[in-house]
């Protein structure tokens, strides 16, 4: 994972330094994603929720003319606050039906949006945003974006290892397994999914503010439906319920759209058949590739 965070500088490509930096974003949101999937749930409102969280930053930064420093905790805090709003009804539903009402809030967020362009700017969306500045010192450079990426996806990643071998990762594991003997057994069920919620949402809004600072422009169809099944997908193809499934799946899939860009009558082709490949070797996801080579290599012997 080093060796292939320092390939920018080794390139020194604009280009590469570009996919380095999705790759982080796609990481990060993959991450909040794994939080919610660690306690059963799949949420098709995770792009919303970045949306929430870019918007938040941005009208903070440009309206009220508060640092990008201020904006970006602000943008994960309201995002885990509507989460924790929501969430309290929504979480009683389970499996199908949880997909389902988060697909519809995915697509009321955007057209709520869409419906008022004094805040969102419509369909013309908000343009000219200011780029990422740290205590006055703006990030011009892709290099130094990338690096203050990393570190923001290195926290996340940090987040996520303490609250996987915390008390709270452990109560987050008896939910997914078997909620009844969790419930049973003196856990909070609906407070951990609550709370899972809650803390997935927040790194979304988190990732958001960053991405909508770098890019430069969001609209309502920045943050549609489609943004939400990518960061689904990364997760699955990463691994569902490993630590490292968000990263995995990121430097697996953000990278492969712009590498088949040459064969771009076929490109979504391959991407699928790509996709059921791993899906149907890996179901656990690339993460557990070590695992089955090592399998393989036993059977073979």
């Amino acid at each position: 994972m080093a060796l292939l965070a320092l390939v920018p500088w080794f390139t020194g490509s604009v280009f590469h330094f570009h996919i380095a930096i999705m790759v982080c974003l796609g990481a990060m949101a993959a991450a909040g994603l794994a939080t919610i999937a660690w306690v059963g749930q799949l949420s098709l409102a995770h792009g919303a929720f970045v949306g929430i969280g870019a918007y938040t930053c941005v009208l903070l930064v440009t309206r009220l003319d508060m640092p990008f420093l201020v904006g970006l905790p602000a943008a994960a805090v309201f995002s885990g606050a509507v989460a924790y709003i929501i969430g309290t009804p929504l979480l009683r539903l389970r499996g199908v039906y949880f997909v389902l009402i988060t697909f519809a809030l995915n697509e009321l967020f955007r057209l709520v949006m869409l419906e008022f362009p004094s805040v969102s700017g419509g369909s013309s969306g908000i343009a000219g945003i200011p780029k990422i500045s740290l205590f006055g010192w703006e990030l011009r450079d892709q290099s130094q974006v990338y690096v203050f990426t990393l570190l923001m996806l290195a926290a996340v990643m940090a987040l996520l290892w303490t609250i996987r071998r915390g008390p709270l990762g452990r109560w987050f594991s008896a939910v997914e397994e078997n909620m009844a003997l969790a419930e049973s057994s003196g856990i909070p069920t609906a407070r951990t999914q609550n709370m899972a919620f809650v803390i997935g949402s927040g790194i979304a809004g988190f990732t958001g503010a960053i991405m909508a600072h770098y890019i430069g422009f969001i609209s309502p169809v920045t943050f549609a439906f489609q943004l939400s099944v990518s960061y689904v997908i990364i997760l699955v193809v990463g691994g569902r319920l490993a630590l490292a499934g968000p990263l995995v799946g990121a430097l697996f899939l953000v990278p492969l759209p712009e590498f088949l860009r040459s064969a771009q009558e076929y490109q979504h082709i391959i991407y699928g058949v790509v996709l059921i490949i791993v899906l149907r070797f890996l179901p656990a996801g690339l993460t557990a590739l070590p695992g089955k080579l090592s399998q393989w290599r036993r059977s073979g012997e």
